[in-house]
């Protein structure tokens, strides 16, 4: 099973071991520490990132500080993956060079990246609109219905129909529907985490495809960089001259550091110690790392309810990626 954290990082352990300089920088992260402990710090650090994000609102609007997001962590990646020597090769396609030789199989990778790029740009923007209007840890509870639903997708299998009833109760619970009592959830504000679920699910389905016509994290890198270039105008026409005001520059720089480059890496160091399906169990603890953070930092408490609604949705994402994987192994 492949898994896509919010970072961005493909959980791919045969590409996270392979690598060269660009690993070797990363791998500066002192090795003795176990990998799931690498995974639940950058988990945290990633809804720190969003915590921060949320607190730029006024001053930036959601749209101005997804732009300094991502602008940001595409400048980092660039840097670290530099993708212009992947575009500039020729030959077949190895683990070690860039895109297909053949002209439509160039032509085929650069669309997809283009679209994985404009699938990143929109993913964060429906997800920082939808924190705009709900606690942090109902956005992600509702949001990893996107990772769950390609999980589960095209099974046939009795056990994986638990994990979508599993799932498809806890969005209930949080839904305002009025049948299980008033709730005062924005409603546009679920309707934007779930969007932004949808758009995770297809920036996964796109992330395979990218990861096999460019090597390393190049397809990211270029995403990142093509969804900056989307966001820029959405970004500009709602923050304004605030964008030039220094001390909001270098916390958008922190809310990319927290939300992408740090995550990134870290998962990328434990990802070369342990399996695709041990990940997928580790990241689909995230709902309910976002509502400790959500409670600690944004001081947003949960009622009981959507408190059972994230126990609902992890325990489906549990289920489906460690059953799931032990069936594909099969």
């Amino acid at each position: 099973m492949i898994q896509v954290s919010k970072s961005g990082w493909l959980a791919r352990s045969e590409q996270a071991n392979s690598h060269g300089k660009s690993l070797r920088a990363i791998t500066s992260i002192p090795g003795s520490l176990p990998p799931a402990s690498l995974l639940i710090f950058g988990m945290i650090t990633v809804q720190l990132g969003a915590a921060l994000a949320k607190n730029l609102f006024g001053a930036l609007g959601p749209a101005g500080v997804v732009f300094l997001r991502v602008g940001f962590a595409a400048l980092a990646l660039l840097v670290m993956w530099r993708p212009w020597r992947a575009l500039g090769r020729r030959g077949a396609t190895t683990a070690a060079s860039g895109v297909t030789s053949a002209p439509g199989s160039r032509r085929s990778a650069y669309l997809a990246v283009v679209l994985f790029g404009l699938v990143l740009a929109l993913m964060n923007l429906t997800f920082y609109s939808s924190i705009a209007r709900i606690p942090l840890g109902v956005a992600v509870t509702i949001e990893f219905v996107g990772p769950l639903g390609v999980a589960v997708a095209g099974s046939r299998r009795a056990l994986d129909i638990l994990w979508v009833v599993l799932a498809a109760g806890g969005i209930v619970l949080l839904a305002p529907l009025g049948v299980l009592g008033a709730t005062p959830l924005d409603p546009v504000g679920l309707l934007l985490a779930l969007g932004a679920g949808v758009l995770w699910a297809m920036y996964i389905l796109l992330s395979a495809r990218v990861g096999r016509a460019f090597s390393g994290g190049a397809s990211l890198a270029i995403a990142m960089a093509i969804g900056a270039v989307v966001l820029l105008p959405i970004g500009v026409a709602q923050a304004g001259s605030a964008l030039l005001d220094p001390s909001l520059l270098l916390l958008g720089a922190g809310v990319a550091l927290l939300s992408s480059v740090i995550p990134y890496s870290l998962e990328l160091v434990a990802l070369r110690r342990m399996s695709t399906s041990a990940f997928g169990v580790f990241m689909s603890l995230e709902p309910a790392i976002a509502a400790l953070v959500g409670w600690l930092v944004l001081r947003e408490a949960l009622e009981l309810r959507a408190i059972l609604a994230l126990a609902l949705v992890t325990t489906a994402a549990i289920g489906a990626t460690r059953w799931g994987a032990k069936a594909h192994r099969s």
